[in-house]
């Protein structure tokens, strides 16, 4: 297993651990303010690690790449939240999952002109039914569930533009483009915040108290530390195969929903379970 499948691999267990914490506190303070803190953290730690990261430093287009990249994390990142406020994680993030992960892998094969080998297209292909099939909710799921859904799709939008243009950074521009992007993220979920100070809250929540902010904050530091490696792994690796295994990350929401949440888990979601590893197993090849 060369180094750009476990960066990849390292992407998606940050970008799950993430998630988990971001979720939880979304439960318990508004949802922008957690996608607000949570950016601000990584915006922190990227620029606090970019001067360390090696590279002979990044273009204005490389620049231009993370920003739009930012501006994807960013509405992903409030609908993601949204969503978990709403309904369960193991329902919300892989549903953000599947666009994620068709948006660039179809992009790099029809604008990048990738050819990946036979067994990467099968796990391609095998990892959208298998992330849907995890998203499958039961008989009796609750009335805020498609509303849960629809932010899922929502944030799988911005997450396929995070990932496709994150990916068109120059390989000296280090981890720049990163930190570029948590700088349009600040900037649109800040928007965003400003929005939603205007409209009273549904309900009344006492103010968030400090370990709650910092709990935000670092599921930012999470989130931009998976993206770090996410474009170390696109400069490596094909963009489909990066993709693919860092489009895994709802796994890990799934078994802490299920494991420590006591989150209900069906028979598809368990076979999604099983395909999403399969399809990781394929990407990864003979």
């Amino acid at each position: 297993m060369n180094v750009g499948v476990l960066l990849a691999l390292a992407s998606a267990l940050l970008y799950g651990v993430s998630d988990v914490v971001g979720g939880v506190v979304s439960r318990r303070m508004p949802f922008v303010r957690v996608a607000l803190w949570g950016q601000g953290g990584g915006l922190v730690a990227t620029l606090l690690a970019a001067p360390f990261a090696g590279g002979t430093g990044p273009a204005s287009a490389d620049l231009l790449w993370g920003g739009l990249s930012g501006m994807g994390t960013g509405v992903a990142m409030v609908a993601l939240f949204r969503g978990m406020s709403r309904g369960a994680m193991s329902l919300v993030v892989p549903v953000s999952a599947v666009g994620g992960l068709a948006l660039p892998a179809v992009a790099a094969a029809l604008v990048l002109g990738e050819r990946p080998g036979a067994w990467t297209w099968a796990g391609v292909l095998l990892a959208l039914p298998a992330l849907w099939l995890v998203a499958r909710g039961g008989p009796g799921a609750p009335a805020g569930e498609a509303l849960a859904v629809r932010d899922g799709l929502t944030a799988s939008v911005g997450i396929g533009v995070q990932y496709i243009a994150l990916a068109q950074a120059g390989g000296g521009s280090g981890v720049w483009p990163v930190a570029a992007g948590r700088v349009t993220a600040v900037a649109c979920v800040g928007g965003l915040a400003l929005l939603a100070l205007r409209r009273p809250p549904a309900e009344p929540r006492p103010a968030p108290t400090p370990a709650l902010r910092l709990a935000a904050a670092s599921s930012g530091v999470l989130a931009a530390a998976a993206l770090v490696c996410y474009l170390l792994a696109a400069r490596t690796e094909l963009v489909a195969v990066a993709v693919t295994l860092s489009a895994l990350y709802p796994v890990v929401p799934v078994l802490v929903g299920l494991t420590l949440l006591h989150e209900r888990l069906t028979r598809r979601q368990a076979l999604g379970l099983a395909l999403a590893l399969a399809a990781s197993l394929l990407v990864v090849g003979p």
